[in-house]
């Protein structure tokens, strides 16, 4: 299994993002039971290392997939390196694909948040910013940070959001197992560190 990396923004209920307030989400989104989003959707978990296309060094550690940047890299210490002076932020570690439940994954310092299922541009998740694909999945399939616990409730749900959703570019999807980081970014101290 590759693991990827990648700092992401925190979106609950202290962060707007263009405006839509947490509870106009919430609203929106008809997923009452989030504390917080923790995805890899660029519009709500915006990309805090962005790659630079003059800097060569970025080229050696991003990973790319076809035509798509994912916004992940292949090493932890480089993210941290080119991560900006950010209080509170979301430290991720993520694997694509993933061929087993990943809860049972221990990866040091990092928590087991869930799956997402994303695009295949890596910017938009179909379970939290896509308005609810009703046919498919409802807002209980999802848990408190917007994923899916369970590994196999992610494929299935993947599987038919195709299925019932041929023509739309945001059901065609990848499954990603998310870790978070489980102090750095998430408070001042250990923002520190960086």
């Amino acid at each position: 299994m590759k693991f990827w990396y990648t700092a992401r923004g925190t979106y609950d209920k202290y962060y707007d993002r263009d405006g839509m307030s947490w509870k106009k989400y919430i609203e929106w989104s008809k997923l009452s039971q989030l504390k917080e989003v923790v995805s890899l959707d660029m519009m709500l978990n915006e990309l805090l290392v962005e790659p630079d296309r003059n800097n060569a060094e970025d080229w050696d550690h991003i990973v790319t997939n076809r035509l798509y940047e994912t916004g992940c890299f292949t090493d932890l210490d480089y993210v941290i390196k080119r991560m900006p002076q950010t209080p509170i932020f979301n430290l991720l570690t993520v694997t694509q694909e993933p061929t087993k439940e990943c809860n049972s994954i221990t990866i040091e310092y990092f928590e087991f948040m869930g799956y997402d299922l994303l695009d295949q541009s890596y910017d938009t998740s179909a379970l939290t910013n896509c308005g609810g694909f009703d046919e498919t999945f409802l807002p209980s399939d999802i848990n408190d940070v917007g994923l899916i616990s369970e590994f196999e409730k992610a494929y299935a749900i993947k599987k038919r959001l195709l299925e019932n959703n041929p023509n739309e570019h945001h059901a065609d999807c990848n499954v990603i197992a998310i870790w978070r980081h489980k102090t750095m970014g998430r408070n001042s101290k250990t923002s520190n560190l960086l």
